[in-house]
């Protein structure tokens, strides 16, 4: 027996493995004894605070009070955990790896290891001969890999033998896996088990420990003061007074001055032998002095915050506490296991002390691992920008980038884990987790409109690609974030400056383009306008001739302009222009706008019959058999044109063929817009509750004669099978029963508008787009005016003004086809559109009509002498006018 003069360290743990032991002092110290030099301090531990150690048969494991995982030995099967070609270490090295996950326990069985996390995850690495990782095969592995079939069985410790292991669930379930050949696994055989297996003959049990020799297992259970054994029988290891192999759990006969007065406090097993501990009851003196044997990492708690609020301890206690809280991702998610607010961690501290929190913290984000091997360490992206957001601006904003960064490197999974994550985070939490990426976008779009941007552009795309993530797990969990909060104002800022700084803003726009939710419709519009208008500009650059004049009669306008494309001669890169046989006047957008909106009244009595008008009054292309697919291409084309060359077409399509277009489903909202009578049935047909009326309803799975599945008119619609039949329904009506007609559309649509960035549109945009706005703002009409010749005080202006609000809506809109050619209203409203009324001081004022520019959004007024003139005047213009064009 060698004696050992260890001085001032207090021993609290020895543990002991193949290649000797190692000592664990009170102050977290490691020493490591063998028999050459007796004990030394082990390098790579210096000033750091253990807390646990575990040995192998050749290597050796520490858990420091900050998360880390430090090892040392060999290395022969991976068991390290560093990577596969990692020859050992004589002195400590960090798993990596394991950063960021708060473990509770280590253990080390013959050349495998194990990690506990706080929440209960299990992760293994090393040899795998037998199973002993649980994970299902026999493959070594070289870096902690989690034992996914644990899982929600709730851990609360593990134990490793030679090459099995053991696991204890909460309420006291044992798990073992590994090698069975000595039936050291409890289940009645001496069989491998690959995966975890539940130790039948202790089911409800409530087993309270669990430990594994070398190739034995021992359990106590506290309630009844048993312990059970099984595994090898050499040497009598099983405490049993038996030489015989056991495979199932055997009972071990305590002394009875033990059941009566002493409690089970801790099992040993060793490779031939087995020890257990007592401690008297509680209430008994000597109970008073049972040490503390298991210690945890440091985590917040209510009384360090206090501390740190009032100030009790010296700064350089708090700034020692908060360097090793906020440093360590372990400690800081450890600390936030539970769905706790971090209002401990608001402005409420001490400036200096949320100024050393800010350092620390921006040194732990650099460090963060980003292939983590498990989902516990993504916790931090949930608790970090809490923490954020409640610094001042400029250090939120750059700790807001290096979490963009840091989060956009994790590998697929780690960002489908991460997603999940936010899925479930509560309302308030996800709101601030918007809105600190969409501040820090806004604030560098800011930067970008002054002309103040001194940081790399791409800091901005790494805060919407965050926001696009966000916004896409809200849109798929149906979270009830509006998409209003995702919207970035500051954009429409920045396009009122494209201009001035086109080179640095162009940039910026083509990135806010990848990222359509972040802008509203109007700003959105002007950015597809912008971009192709540059593509135009690039097209023209290789192709000089950038002429598209389509010249025909008003009185045969489709058939002319069928003619004209089948031609096949209309480039359709270019911009449209449109001159009317036998009329005078230049297309300054004026004459192709009243295109538009006459090719839609004509499109709409079109005798090929490619529309149909439902009883909603909206329009969806015929299901009728006999109509040529061509036209329904060429339909496409024509509104393909009219949104590339920004007009409008006066058909009221419905939401589905805008959906369809931009390959979103449509839905039973969708046919109700469309046919609410029907849509109504089906709806009541889901909502009924008794099994007799669905029934009596007599459906079957057929719509208008058409089978929805094979056999369809021989199976009927219940309770069970209604919404796949409510599902067929809406399918067979948006898709099925028109889909060629569809694919000729679309194909049309697409050749129509070959600038494919009207994708960056929701459907309900698109339909904005193409139709114009459903909302006539007429006050915001006259707000929008200026004035030439004349003002808005003028006695004739009131005199308009006074009469155009008496108009009939009918009128109204007639007006607007006298001005501008279109009665559409254009996105983002009457602001949007350009109204200049000019006074026209001739001396024949009262013979004249009002006229209209209606390129240039020009009305010109001649000087009436009273109102009843202009009332009569301006109807008699609007009602009977038929050519506007004046260049």
């Amino acid at each position: 027996m060698l004696q050992l003069q260890l001085k001032n360290n207090k021993i609290r743990l020895i543990v002991c493995g193949g290649d000797g032991a190692v000592l664990l002092a009170n102050g977290g110290n490691v020493l490591i004894m063998d028999k050459s030099t007796g004990y030394r301090p082990l390098k790579g531990l210096d000033n750091r605070q253990v807390i646990q150690i575990a040995c192998g048969d050749h290597h050796s494991l520490a858990l420091t009070n900050d998360g880390q995982v430090l090892v040392w030995g060999e290395n022969s099967h991976g068991q390290l955990g560093l990577r596969k070609d990692h020859p050992g270490s004589p002195s400590a090295q960090h798993v990596q790896s394991l950063s960021g996950i708060p473990l509770a326990q280590i253990s080390a069985g013959g050349d495998h290891s194990f990690v506990l996390s706080l929440s209960g995850v299990v992760f293994g690495w090393g040899k795998n001969s037998a199973g002993q990782l649980g994970l299902g095969d026999t493959t070594d592995r070289h870096v902690p890999t989690a034992v996914n079939s644990l899982n929600r069985k709730k851990t609360v410790s593990i134990s490793c033998g030679a090459e099995h292991t053991a696991t204890l669930s909460k309420g006291g379930t044992v798990f073992t896996f590994g090698s069975g050949g000595c039936g050291q696994l409890g289940h009645n055989s001496f069989r491998d088990e690959h995966h975890p297996r539940v130790v039948a003959e202790l089911w409800g049990s409530e087993v309270s420990q669990v430990t594994c020799g070398r190739h034995h297992t021992l359990v106590s259970i506290a309630s009844s003061k048993l312990i059970y054994s099984f595994g090898c029988w050499i040497q009598g290891k099983l405490g049993n007074g038996k030489m015989i192999k056991k495979f199932v759990p055997f009972p071990y006969l305590l002394h009875t001055e033990c059941n009566q007065e002493y409690a089970i406090e801790k099992l040993v097993a060793g490779e031939n032998n087995s020890f257990a501990l007592f401690f008297k009851e509680l209430g008994n003196e000597s109970a008073m002095s049972k040490p503390n044997l298991s210690r945890g990492i440091v985590t917040l708690n209510e009384r360090m915050i206090d501390r740190w609020v009032s100030e009790r301890d010296s700064w350089v206690t708090i700034k020692r506490e908060i360097t090793k809280m906020f440093s360590s991702a372990a400690c800081l998610n450890g600390s936030f296991l539970k769905a706790r607010e971090l209002n401990c961690i608001q402005p409420e501290i001490p400036l200096i002390c949320v100024s050393q929190v800010v350092k620390v913290v921006e040194q732990m984000l650099r460090s963060l691992n980003p292939n983590p091997v498990g989902e516990e360490s993504l916790r931090l992206y949930i608790l970090l920008p809490e923490l954020i957001r409640h610094l001042q601006k400029q250090r939120r904003t750059e700790l807001t980038e290096a979490l963009a960064s840091k989060a956009l490197q994790l590998d697929p999974d780690a960002h489908k884990v991460l997603e999940k994550y936010w899925s479930k985070l509560p309302d308030d939490w996800l709101k601030n987790l918007v809105k600190l990426f969409r501040k820090a976008s806004a604030e560098l779009i800011g930067q970008i409109s002054c002309g103040k941007m001194n940081q790399d552009i791409q800091h901005l795309e790494k805060f919407l690609k965050i926001l696009q993530m966000i916004y896409q797990v809200c849109c798929s969990a149906n979270r009830d974030i509006p998409n209003r909060d995702f919207i970035i104002h500051e954009i429409s800022d920045l396009l009122d400056t494209v201009r001035t700084k086109a080179i640095v803003n162009s940039r910026t726009i083509k990135i806010l383009f990848k990222f359509p939710f972040a802008a509203d419709t109007a700003s959105k519009w002007r950015m597809f306008r912008y971009l192709r208008d540059e593509w135009i500009q690039s097209i023209h650059v290789i192709y000089n001739d950038n002429t598209n004049m389509l010249r025909i009669n008003r009185e045969s306008l489709l058939t002319d302009t069928l003619e004209y494309l089948r031609q096949n001669i209309h480039s359709f890169f270019h911009r449209l222009e449109v001159t009317f046989i036998g009329e005078n006047g230049r297309d300054m957008r004026g004459l192709s706008a009243e295109f538009f909106s006459l090719l839609s009244q004509s499109l709409l009595k079109w005798e090929k019959k490619v529309l149909e008008v439902h009883e909603s009054s909206l329009v969806c292309l015929s299901h009728i058999s006999h109509t040529s697919n061509r036209d329904f291409y060429y339909l496409g084309v024509i509104c393909g044109m009219a949104l590339y060359n920004h007009h409008y077409i006066n058909i009221g399509f419905p939401l589905a063929l805008f959906k369809k277009l931009l390959q979103q489903s449509p839905t039973l909202n969708d046919l109700e817009e469309l046919s609410p009578v029907e849509a109504r049935s089906l709806k009541s047909l889901l909502e009924e509750d008794e099994d007799e009326v669905v029934d009596m309803l007599f459906l079957d799975f057929t719509v208008k004669g058409q089978e929805l599945i094979p056999n369809g008119n021989q199976i009927p619609v219940t309770r069970a099978n209604r919404q796949k039949y409510v599902d067929l329904y809406v399918d067979f009506v948006f898709n099925k029963s028109v889909n060629s007609q569809f694919e000729h559309f679309s194909e049309g649509f697409f050749k129509g508008c070959p600038f494919d960035a009207w994708s960056m549109f929701h459907p309900e945009e698109l339909q904005e787009l193409l139709h114009g706005s459903p909302e006539y703002k007429w006050k915001e009409l006259q707000q929008c005016a200026s004035y030439e010749k004349c003002s808005a005080s003028d006695e004739l202006i009131k005199n308009f003004w006074t009469v155009f609000s008496e108009l009939s809506e009918e009128n109204k809109r007639k007006f607007l086809i006298f001005l501008y050619g279109t009665d559409r209203v254009p996105v983002g409203g009457f602001s949007k559109r350009s109204l200049k009324i000019l006074l026209s001081d001739c001396p024949d004022a009262e013979d004249r009509l009002p006229e209209a520019q209606t390129c240039f959004g020009k009305f010109i007024l001649p000087k009436y002498s009273d109102i009843n003139t202009l009332r009569d005047k301006l109807i008699h213009a609007i009602s009977f006018c038929e050519v506007f064009g004046r260049e």
